[in-house]
């Protein structure tokens, strides 16, 4: 997995479509209202694999009993949280949508909602998606 730096604006699942001769992906609207994105900025944009399609082209390199999630032909790159787990967190900034923004191993972002950077706090991972993870805290946050 790629390592995600600070200056990461947004970070959503989309489609790519073909419109003639190019291709496109759309940022809907409410990302970008009440953001610090504006139309006609240039913005850097790397694209990952979703979870199903990578499923999808490894289900047959794989023995259907060892549950493991491929990425990019890389066996070793699961999300290194599961659901469920608590962690032991730092917030290190904040997202467009206020929401604490905290990374663990190999940069992996982890988002908990009613967070200020430099709170720690202990959280439990509700959902984990291929590239980023959402939490809720479980104590009250501890700000440094």
């Amino acid at each position: 997995m790629a390592e995600i730096p600070d200056s990461l604006r947004l970070l959503y699942e989309t489609t790519l479509e073909k419109q003639g001769d190019e291709y496109t992906i759309s940022i809907p609207e409410e990302f970008v209202e009440d953001s610090s994105l504006s139309p006609g900025d240039i913005y850097r944009v790397a694209l990952l694999a979703s979870t199903n399609d990578v499923q999808e082209e490894t289900t047959n390199a794989q023995s259907a009993s060892t549950g493991d999630r491929h990425r990019s032909g890389n066996q070793n790159e699961t999300p290194p949280v599961e659901e469920g787990e608590v962690r032991s967190v730092t917030i290190d900034t904040l997202g467009d949508q206020g929401d604490g923004i905290a990374k663990v191993e190999r940069g992996f972002v982890v988002v908990v909602p009613g967070t200020q950077p430099g709170d720690k706090a202990d959280v439990e991972i509700t959902d984990v998606r291929e590239s980023v993870a959402f939490a809720e805290p479980v104590t009250e946050p501890e700000v440094r």
